[in-house]
């Protein structure tokens, strides 16, 4: 039997239904196929599937009495509580249709909206914090991974809303990094001991153009502030005290290089505990990189180099503990950044066949598994 949920009160033995004349809805829970759903493995309490899917009770419900559930439900802490069990929550058969109403609906779950500081991919505003989601090419596998697990500052919750469905292909993975901390615990306990006592060093390369397709410019990266006509060294300032913005200190380093670029080396924790329960999650994206990136070094935060036989043992660990939402048009999926990995499939078709919004948002930080400076998560200056 479907649990029901309602505003502004829990999951119960069927819940309550509110009288006609008022705004708010019912949401119920359904299955999914298992190719679509999974039960999580420890340390998720048994029973818990990712990702637990709502629906609207009752048919042709109106987009404003969407958003008026949803920010009752947000204000009594069920949401963020459903995010941190499950990892991932789908929507599906809400009247969403474009970016303002995608964006309405994202609005009303109370986050604050998240800035990034060294976009790495271009998203052009499609409606208040919305922008496309990755648009490389079709064929192109986006590897399961955290979002922007390679500088310092990552949202706390992702949303992405599908626009345009494929009909063969183009599936976001769900995956749990609770789940894969505790498998290589268990299987490669050296290696998470590495990770503990050293983090990771990220380097990311920002040029005056574009290095990749769907890519974003130096510009668009820190240069927000610099305008037409600002010399170099005005640019360089400019660029300089939004870098600092990290608020990693020493950290975090930049190196301005004689084509125009600059290369920003992060040292990062790449263990990071989720708030309320403390539990570890592996926030990275090593397996992602190993695969895309194969024969090219990763590096520890001592600058050494870390062995490939983790790196392929961590991507084995996230083949096997993902699971693939098919997309259905309409369909909005919410991920717990902490501790919830996505990614992108490839699809048959033409490039706009699949269209998928994102929408990020910043909520509490996570807390550090050690006691190093570098291991601390902290908020971007303003």
């Amino acid at each position: 039997m479907a649990d029901v949920l309602n505003a502004p009160i829990d999951l119960g033995l069927g819940g309550l239904k509110l009288n006609s004349d008022s705004p708010i809805i019912s949401f119920e829970t359904f299955d999914l196929p298992a190719s679509n759903q999974r039960e999580l493995g420890y340390p998720h309490p048994p029973g818990t599937v990712t990702p637990l899917a709502f629906r609207p009770s009752e048919p042709d419900v109106s987009l404003d009495s969407a958003v008026a559930t949803i920010e009752h439900l947000s204000k009594s802490g069920i949401l963020v509580s459903k995010l941190a069990r499950h990892g991932c929550l789908l929507f599906r058969g809400l009247p969403i249709h474009n970016a303002s109403d995608f964006s309405k609906f994202s609005h009303a779950f109370g986050f604050k909206p998240h800035e990034i500081i060294g976009i790495v991919v271009n998203r052009p505003d499609l409606a208040p914090n919305v922008a496309p989601a990755n648009e490389a090419p079709l064929t192109t596998t986006i590897y399961s991974h955290n979002e922007s697990p390679q500088v310092p500052h990552a949202p706390s919750y992702i949303f992405f809303y599908s626009h345009r469905a494929p009909k063969s292909g183009g599936e976001s993975p769900i995956g749990s990094s609770l789940e894969i901390f505790a498998r290589l615990q268990q299987e490669a306990p050296e290696f998470i001991q590495d990770l503990a006592q050293k983090g990771i060093l990220t380097k990311v390369t920002y040029a005056p153009g574009v290095l990749r397709p769907g890519g974003s410019t130096l510009k668009q990266a820190f240069g927000k502030e610099i305008n037409e006509g600002d010399s170099l060294e005005v640019q360089r300032q400019k660029g300089k005290l939004r870098i600092r913005r990290y608020n990693r200190g020493k950290h975090t380093t930049w190196e301005w290089q004689p084509d125009g670029s600059i290369v920003l080396t992060h040292r990062l924790p790449v263990i990071r505990t989720q708030p309320g329960t403390n539990l570890p999650s592996l926030f990275n994206s090593l397996a992602a990189y190993f695969k895309f990136s194969r024969g090219v070094d990763q590096f520890y935060g001592d600058g050494s180099v870390i062995p490939e036989r983790y790196l392929e043992l961590a991507f084995k660990i996230t083949q096997e503990t993902r699971v693939l939402h098919k997309w259905q048009q309409g369909d909005v999926l919410v991920y717990d950044n902490i501790i919830a990995q996505h990614g992108r499939e490839p699809w048959q078709g033409e490039q706009e066949d699949r269209q998928v919004m994102a929408s990020l948002w910043d909520g509490e930080l996570p807390g550090p598994y050690g006691f190093e400076d570098w291991a601390k998560v902290v908020p971007a200056l303003p």
